[in-house]
């Protein structure tokens, strides 16, 4: 248990550096290098690209390697190095490919931290730490937001890729602070159960294939990112029409008011998901983001606006911390879990680059409250797709730790 802490910090420091530059660069790129929309939006289309394809690949070293701390160390580097140099390029090909280097790095970085969680903690202590990881993600998430808006308030967007460089190397600071010796590697790819399991030898990729609660649950994370991806630009584009000059600061509260959510819906995620089961959980997800869509059009208010975004923590907390129990839940003895996780992150992140071109050709032809409504239909279907196809996952001999249960020791 003497790991718990640095994992807090870990997943702290390192949360606004998961999600690199996001909007913030398409706000920069507009007001202070006055760049064209489409050459903004292919910018962040090659970005995006690039850290599809290196997803899976991703998954499968994660699995493959055993230094998985320096895994996270030299992905920080890099999208610390991206940040840092980007304002200091001006030329379309430096900023596509800055942008491409970071997308790649980010890949690592949900992989690796649940393959750490695992390998140190166990399945048994599993459910809780994943909850306790995401409300230290999201917290982070907040200051990190919080942080960004102030000083982009008083110094202008470009100090937004300062704040993400000193989070980044605070995080490789703590990631340090783990003895590669408390990780057992075995576990951490979800090969074996516990001490009393014997398997030493990961199946073969076609057990992957043949999982159709897994293909079921891929479908359903493309659902949900369909639907959800588009929604906080669509509501930034909107505040910023209303003030231009402070379209970051503005895209920086919604942020903090969904990321103020998501972290006590972690924690319940982390203390209810093995009693209650992960399909409940998953189903109030897809039901508020649905929900969101249909309440968007109503006002154009900023406080209404606001408001409205702060139930995203809902949706998207649950399913941020309900993801990686439920791929652990469908590849428990595989000993693929992360290669799992690259390839359904690569699915749903086909989703949300869909959801970005979906949504704005809605708005081109009719205007911002036809495309959430398209939004709240497509994550109506999702709670649908879920509810009649995708089972229960939770295994029915895994009994959830006592309070002061520990995590077993490393092999």
């Amino acid at each position: 248990m003497r790991f718990e802490r640095p994992l807090d910090a870990l997943n702290f420091f390192l949360a606004d550096v998961r999600q690199g530059l996001g909007p913030y660069l398409a706000i920069y790129l507009l007001t202070e290098r006055h760049w064209a929309e489409d050459q903004i939006g292919l910018v962040m289309t090659i970005g995006v690209a690039v850290g599809l394809i290196v997803q899976t690949p991703a998954g499968a070293l994660t699995d493959a390697s055993r230094a998985k701390r320096a895994i996270i160390v030299a992905a920080a580097l890099v999208v610390t190095g991206a940040s840092i140099i980007l304002p200091f390029m001006s030329s379309f090909m430096l900023v596509a490919g800055s942008q491409a280097a970071a997308n790649a790095a980010e890949a690592f970085f949900g992989p690796a931290i649940a393959a750490i969680t695992l390998g140190i903690m166990g399945p048994q202590a599993f459910t809780r730490r994943v909850g306790r990881n995401e409300a230290f993600n999201h917290a982070g998430n907040a200051l990190a937001a919080t942080l960004a808006g102030v000083f982009a308030w008083m110094f202008g967007p470009i100090v937004v890729f300062y704040v993400i460089a000193s989070m980044a190397l605070l995080s490789i600071l703590s990631i340090l602070a783990i003895r590669p010796e408390a990780i057992d590697y075995d576990r951490a790819r979800g090969l074996r159960d516990g001490p009393s399991d014997s398997r030493d030898h990961p199946a073969a990729l076609n057990v992957l294939l043949e999982n159709r609660g897994l293909l079921i649950f891929c479908l359903c994370c493309v659902t949900f990112h369909l639907a959800n991806a588009a929604m906080l630009p669509l509501v930034g584009q909107k505040l910023a029409l209303q003030d231009r000059n402070q379209g970051t600061a503005l895209m920086a509260g919604c942020i903090v008011a969904a990321q103020v959510v998501m972290t006590p819906m972690a924690m319940l995620v982390g203390r209810r998901a093995d009693i209650w089961g992960r399909k409940p959980l998953f189903l109030i997800g897809f039901a508020i983001l649905s929900l969101r869509g249909f309440l968007y059009p109503l006002s154009d208010d900023r406080y209404y606006l606001f408001a409205i975004q702060s139930l995203d923590g809902v949706g998207a907390g649950l399913y941020g911390a309900l993801f990686p129990l439920v791929v652990a839940d469908l590849t428990r003895g595989t000993g693929h879990f992360n290669l799992a996780q690259g390839a359904v992150i690569t699915a749903q992140g086909i989703g949300a680059a869909l959801s970005t071109s979906l949504a704005g050709l809605v708005v081109v032809h009719a205007g911002y409250s036809t495309a959430f409504l398209v939004l709240a239909g497509v994550a109506a279907a999702g709670f649908l797709l879920y509810f009649f196809f995708m089972p229960e996952t939770l295994q029915p001999n895994k009994s959830p730790p006592s309070k002061n249960a520990t995590a077993a020791p490393a092999q």
